[in-house]
């Protein structure tokens, strides 16, 4: 008997012609979209695109991830059409030392299109987590090619308790998200990059005129949280995130010394943990 939990019933695939009706138009950043049934990784493909000269605005969607990568080189999967596993290509003209930004622009832009339509509380926890409590939701991870910035992301939709990847995620079925229809979610997370980008390029990548800091900031599941981070080469820091730099840098107060960090894997410690 077929396996009944990926029927197009219950998990529909989703329609390129679609969305590229919906979200490609004069002047759109959006230049196409492609659903294909399954890659190794959507970030991956996109890259080589983009070394091949691909102009910004290509859009890849896999209903399924064979060789999903998050950070620090874990391993991200999901059954067939249980997510959204989706990679843009951007070739961001604001100076390369503000683009450390755009990471945390997905991620503000797609929790605050899951928080409309799925109305669950979603939060960032820096650099790239969208949590629902302290479970992982989804997660964002951007790399430069040459000139370009490729940016993917994983998001849990309809994920059941015995297929997430591991014990800490979570999905919008468990959540009992009000939307677990994948087209009008990725639908709203695209248009809300969009409108977050077009902003911030036009403040020249000023974090601070377009308005994307104050808006990380209030999405923040880390500021004013007690905090255990993982440096490179092995080194740990606990102490008190108490804001985000102009940089996007995550800042952190331990022993009355204030640190400013461009990389690290975050753990909220719980009080009295």
């Amino acid at each position: 008997m077929p396996d009944s939990r990926y029927s197009d019933l219950e998990r529909p695939p989703l329609s390129e012609a679609a969305l590229n009706r919906a979200l490609v138009r004069p002047g759109s950043v959006w230049t196409g979209v492609t659903v294909v049934e399954r890659t190794g990784s959507t970030n991956a493909d996109l890259a080589a695109l983009a070394r091949q000269g691909t102009p910004q605005g290509a859009v890849l969607v896999a209903e399924e991830q064979l060789a999903g990568r998050g950070r620090l080189g874990r391993v991200w999967t999901a059954p067939p059409r249980s997510g959204l596993t989706v990679s843009v290509l951007l070739r961001p003209r604001p100076p390369v030392e503000t683009q450390g930004w755009l990471p945390l622009l997905f991620g503000v832009a797609a929790a605050s299109a899951v928080r409309r339509l799925a109305e669950v509380d979603v939060r960032l926890k820096w650099p790239n987590d969208l949590l629902v409590g302290e479970r992982k939701l989804a997660g964002v991870l951007a790399e430069r090619v040459e000139d370009a910035v490729v940016i993917g992301m994983g998001l849990n939709v309809s994920l059941r308790p015995d297929e997430l990847p591991v014990e800490t995620a979570t999905s919008l079925a468990i959540q009992q998200g009000a939307c677990l229809d994948r087209d009008p979610l990725l639908r709203a997370v695209l248009r809300e990059v969009e409108s977050h980008y077009r902003d911030w390029s036009e403040a020249a990548g000023d974090a601070d005129r377009s308005g994307l800091r104050a808006a990380y900031q209030a999405s923040s599941a880390t500021i004013g949280r007690e905090v255990r981070v993982e440096l490179p080469g092995g080194r740990f820091l606990a102490g008190r995130a108490s804001g985000i730099d102009h940089g996007g840098h995550l800042q952190v107060v331990a022993e009355g010394h204030r640190y400013t960090l461009s990389a690290g894997d975050v753990v909220h410690v719980r009080p009295g943990g």
